[in-house]
């Protein structure tokens, strides 16, 4: 809990220098105001890492085993935040964030590593995500594949389109 700030400016940070690469910055700021926001409940879970770079962090994301798939402590999807059964629901994958100066160098590959490997060890067998159109190369890239695509209409009438995607964890083996 000590490093929610420097979580949280680690993803304004990222939106503003990544997510303008597929949004405006009247959409990106409307991100960051009405969506992207730590959410500590993966922090007390215990499901949300961090990269440090000396004492700086570069990059953050997690998985849950919640029911919420996207949205930080101000506006979550599910407001309970209701646990899942890992017998039949997919572990979520949330909120991954990468500093622009390390974008690209497989820090967010190794997070995701780390992720599923979490998810299965608590006996998921599937993940699912929302993925904005930022992180969607990366989750393809680890075999998520989009079931939907999604307009979210912000509060003050910016657009986000994201892209529900979902995975099957490996059985056996590392993922």
């Amino acid at each position: 809990m000590a490093d929610v700030e420097a979580l949280q400016a680690l993803i304004a940070v990222s939106a503003r220098g990544l997510n303008i690469e597929h949004y405006t910055p009247a959409q990106v700021e409307s991100i960051l105001k009405h969506v992207y926001g730590v959410d500590t409940q993966l922090v007390r879970d215990q499901t949300y890492f961090a990269v440090e770079d000396g004492a700086a962090i570069i990059a953050c994301g997690g998985w849950s085993k919640r029911n919420t798939l996207y949205g930080g402590d101000q506006s979550k999807s599910d407001a309970p935040d209701n646990l899942l059964n890992p017998a039949t629901d997919a572990a979520r994958i949330r909120a991954f964030f990468v500093h622009p100066d390390w974008a690209r160098q497989g820090i967010g590959s190794h997070l995701m590593r780390m992720c599923e490997q979490a998810a299965k060890e608590a006996g998921f067998k599937s993940m699912e995500l929302m993925a904005t159109l930022t992180g969607e190369l990366l989750y393809a890239q680890f075999g998520f594949k989009t079931v939907e695509e999604v307009d979210v209409k912000l509060p003050d009438g910016e657009v986000m389109k994201v892209r529900r995607m979902t995975k099957a964890i490996a059985v056996g083996g590392d993922g």
